[in-house]
């Protein structure tokens, strides 16, 4: 990880977030690299006097001797350049519960302040989380944060970071994104080809065939499937005979590759699949057609829900999902009384997406999430994210005390999606989780909602 990198300013949805220089170990200061004219063209209701206010300065000021908004608004972001966001958060606190109300361009503040210190944490769970948070900002000026999570020592991290990067224009130029499909873990070249692929230019294509030859067969699936993408029509044939092939990794990758592309061509070649006698071909083929989209795939996809194996059916009902038909319903609210909790979880989740009101679901919810298993209960919070409303929100709540952290992470980040300015008392409750990659998971909710946001009471 670069840890004297010079601190950058980060922008996430129009609003230029303050680095935290804890990360690099650098100093604020005279001699500081905060940009204060970039903060205050975003920020205008700060002044420059605000922005430059010196950690020093602010840490002489103390309690109720803070006499105006404008030093408690410099205290923040002093509290966030430092990496320290508790801190933070209890000046935010103490701002509002005297202005009565949110300040949406300092939350964000906070928020993000939660999230940057922790891609530096020794637990690789941790750090996924913060790297997560930063994905799913969605934003181009996340890019330079993410570029670092490429020099992680985890490859799932790196894969993650890739899988970011790859969604984002800024993200595909990058030239340590390129860089990266000559990484050392199989999962991260994947990552990248196919963001390669979605970029759309041709200019790389030379780049993508070079990873024809990659001695990993999932590397070279995922090339072949980008240089499709990037009208190299001639590499679907690769893509058909890897869908046979003897190694079981590259039968799944180019099953799910097929699915992918949406090439209506695939049709037979997954439904074939789904008579594979391995599990793990089955659910990969599964989850192609639902990513194919074809109604005609849709009396498959019943018939997999009376299989045996529990995660194929699970992967059934959201591919059902996916689709959606009268007959796709029948199935669907008969597996949301299925006796196994991981196939309801999907039914729940794929009743959701299909935009049926959450009353619908509200018996078979309440039974996950009071389910004995942890898995069970990350799987309601997750399938909950599909849909809309108080009584989402209100059965999410519930999660965010669970006894597990995995319950509680999926839960936060479940209301970063599902809900407006109406979840901000609850993202803000989470901001106190005992559990680090709760906090990150919650700042990073907050500054997604909050993204467009306005200064404005909530």
């Amino acid at each position: 990880m670069s840890r004297g990198r010079t601190a950058r300013a980060l922008l996430a949805g129009g609003i230029v977030l303050p680095v935290i220089l804890a990360v690099s170990g650098t100093g604020v200061g005279a001699g500081g690299t905060h940009s204060s004219e970039r903060l205050l063209a975003a920020q205008p209701h700060l002044s420059p006097e605000t922005i430059g206010y010196g950690a020093r300065e602010v840490a002489r000021l103390k309690g109720d001797r803070i006499a105006s908004r404008q030093d408690r608004e410099r205290k923040i972001l002093a509290f966030v350049r430092e990496g320290k966001p508790q801190q933070a958060f209890d000046e935010y606190e103490r701002l509002t519960s005297v202005a009565g109300r949110e300040d949406h361009t300092l939350l964000r503040e906070v928020g993000i302040g939660f999230i940057l210190p922790l891609r530096n944490d020794m637990r690789v769970q941790v750090r996924g989380a913060a790297y997560t948070a930063l994905k799913e900002q969605n934003t181009p000026d996340t890019v330079p944060y993410l570029e670092d999570g490429l020099s992680d020592e985890s490859g799932l991290v790196r894969a993650l970071v890739a899988e970011g990067l790859g969604k984002l224009e800024a993200g595909r130029r990058s030239a340590r994104f390129r860089q990266a499909v000559k990484d050392q873990a199989a999962l991260v070249r994947v990552a990248v080809l196919k963001g390669l692929g979605r970029s759309g230019d041709r200019a790389v294509i030379p780049l993508v065939e070079r990873s024809l030859s990659d001695e990993q067969a999932i590397v070279r699936v995922a090339a072949a499937g980008a240089l499709v993408t990037l009208g190299q029509a001639g590499h679907w044939s690769s893509l058909e005979k890897a869908a046979s092939a003897h190694n079981r990794l590259e039968r799944r990758a180019a099953l799910r590759m097929l699915g992918e592309l949406r090439d209506p061509r695939a049709l037979p070649i997954l439904k074939g699949a789904l008579r594979d006698p391995q599990p793990s071909i089955r659910g990969a083929a599964v989850a192609a057609l639902g990513d194919l989209g074809l109604p005609e795939a849709v009396p498959a996809l019943i018939g997999i829900l009376a299989e045996g194996v529990t995660g194929v059916r699970s992967v059934a009902a959201v591919s059902l999902g996916k689709i959606g038909s009268d007959e796709s319903e029948t199935a669907l609210r008969k597996a949301l009384r299925d006796p196994n909790p991981g196939v309801r979880a999907a039914a729940v989740s794929a009743w959701l997406h299909l935009g049926h009101p959450y009353k619908e679901v509200d018996g078979t919810v309440r039974g996950l999430v009071q389910d004995q298993n942890p898995g069970v209960r990350s799987s309601a919070a997750r399938a909950l994210s599909k849909g809309r409303g108080a009584e989402v929100v209100n059965a999410l709540s519930l999660l965010l005390s669970d006894p597990v952290p995995r319950p509680r992470i999926a839960a936060t980040r479940a209301l970063g999606r599902v809900g407006g300015r109406e979840v901000i008392p609850l993202l803000k409750q989470a901001l106190r989780d005992s559990d680090s990659a709760v906090q990150a998971t919650a700042g990073g909710a907050l500054a997604r909602i909050l993204r467009w946001s306005s200064n404005s009471a909530t």
